[in-house]
């Protein structure tokens, strides 16, 4: 009796699970219910300007939906360091092969409202390295392309599609809202030079991308400031303009390759097949025409740096970007070597020596980037960083202390000498800012190793 009542049960138990899964398929199958199963929420997308603060507008992070989304961005900043990523505002100016990758890890990243600036559209010929547009997004503008694929990854991020023109008669409208972020995509110099000149004057922080095209090293990609940039001729156009024009020599940061152009720029060509005037060809005067050829996987790199380095600002976490030191293996044998010289003149051995050229290389490069310590805002880049090596030699910060990683500063000879003839205990007394600063810098080092 006992063994048919279970399976009388086990019967009734499997007739209601059966129902309820078909009735749970059949809802999963239409768009409506299934826009309710898995967001339960209505679809927040904007195309007129909204400059109302963030945080009256976006979701709950306690969604069980968003929370799944984004675990693993709360698993990486914590969760109040997703909730200020969530609390967000960026503005994405270009929309090209690198603008796109940029806005579009930003909104994977769960930032809360984006404004897509681009006046252009979609060309066949963008598909190389365009983030989502694909052969029917062709002739749509590229914000309206964006907010729409966008939409579908993360409907609750509030998207302004701007298509438009950013420049002097749109910049106060189209940078209004106190954004947190702008990220300069645009390849175009003077436009470039005009919103970062404008962020700054309104105290903006920005990003600036410069070239990406004709290269096709990854492992060149460098985030640094402006003032530090080398190699790439738009970052020296802009900076030579920033500083003629507008008196900023540093501040912004920029992504961009220490590969030199590995290609020129394509002619224009007429319909008699001569070379034309470009600027015959403008839609938009000032604008670039000819061709630059563009390995795609570049470009997206140079986005998803941009985007990397955005995010971590926003949650708050400390990232160290690698230092822009144009040295090769030579200078650093030259300044282990100079070591060596220096521990015999004043101690009349060198066997208290405990770095090789690697570590030299370590603490030249990574702990006083190239430059002297009393000199770390130094803009010698490039061939000025190869003759400044000239003039520097790596010294013990504590006489008592052997000459190791966590013990080592790199100074000038006449830094140096100054330096020797003094204590520690001294210089924290005398210069308290400088020994914290060394103090803290060899730190870091002692913690690497």
């Amino acid at each position: 009796m006992d063994k048919a009542l279970w399976l009388c049960a086990g019967a009734v138990f499997g007739s209601v699970a059966c129902i309820a899964v078909n009735r749970y398929w059949d809802s999963f199958s239409d768009p409506k219910s299934r826009e309710w199963i898995f967001f339960r929420r209505e679809t927040k997308v904007t195309v007129a300007l909204d400059t109302s603060k963030v945080d009256d507008i976006l979701p709950d992070l306690s969604d069980e939906i968003l929370v799944e989304q984004f675990t693993r961005n709360v698993q990486f900043f914590g969760l109040e360091g997703q909730k200020r990523v969530q609390a967000s505002f960026v503005i994405v100016v270009g929309l090209g092969g690198v603008g796109s990758h940029a806005a579009a890890m930003l909104l994977r990243s769960g930032v809360g409202k984006l404004r897509l600036i681009d006046f252009d559209q979609v060309s066949l010929s963008s598909l190389n390295r365009h983030a989502v547009a694909t052969r029917d997004d062709v002739g749509t503008p590229k914000a309206v392309c964006l907010k729409e694929h966008f939409s579908r990854i993360y409907p609750e991020c509030v998207i302004e599609a701007c298509s438009e023109l950013f420049d002097e008669s749109s910049a106060e409208d189209l940078l209004s809202g106190s954004p947190d972020f702008v990220l300069d995509c645009i390849d175009n110099i003077d436009t470039k030079v005009f919103l970062i000149a404008t962020c700054k004057k309104k105290s903006l922080r920005v990003l600036s991308a410069t070239g990406a095209g004709a290269r096709a090293d990854p492992t060149r990609v460098r985030i640094a400031d402006i003032c530090e940039s080398s190699i790439d001729p738009l970052s020296r156009a802009v900076r030579h303009r920033l500083r003629r024009l507008h008196g900023i020599e540093s501040g912004v940061p920029v992504v961009f390759s220490m590969e030199r152009p590995k290609a020129k720029l394509l002619p224009v060509n007429g319909v008699d097949g001569q070379e034309g005037n470009p600027s015959d060809y403008q839609i938009v005067p000032g604008f670039r025409v000819r061709i630059i050829p563009v390995l795609g996987t570049i470009p997206a790199i140079f986005g998803q740096v941009m985007a990397s380095y955005t995010i971590a600002k926003l949650a708050g976490l400390q990232v160290e970007t690698e230092p822009v030191v144009n040295l090769d293996v030579e200078h650093y044998a030259v300044l282990h070597r100079r070591l060596i010289e220096r521990e015999e003149l004043l101690y009349g051995t060198a066997d208290a020596v405990e770095v090789d050229k690697e570590e030299v290389a370590y603490v030249v490069r990574e702990l006083w980037r190239g430059k002297s310590a009393r000199n770390q805002d130094s803009h010698d880049v490039g061939r000025g960083m190869w003759r400044s090596v000239n003039k520097l030699t790596l010294t013990r910060w504590d006489h008592k202390q052997p000459p190791s990683v966590s013990n080592l500063i790199l100074l000038t000879f006449q830094e140096a000498e100054k330096h020797e003839a003094s204590s520690v205990e001294e210089i924290k007394e005398q210069e308290p800012a400088f020994y914290a600063m060394v103090t803290e810098t060899l730190n870091c080092g002692k913690k690497e190793f």
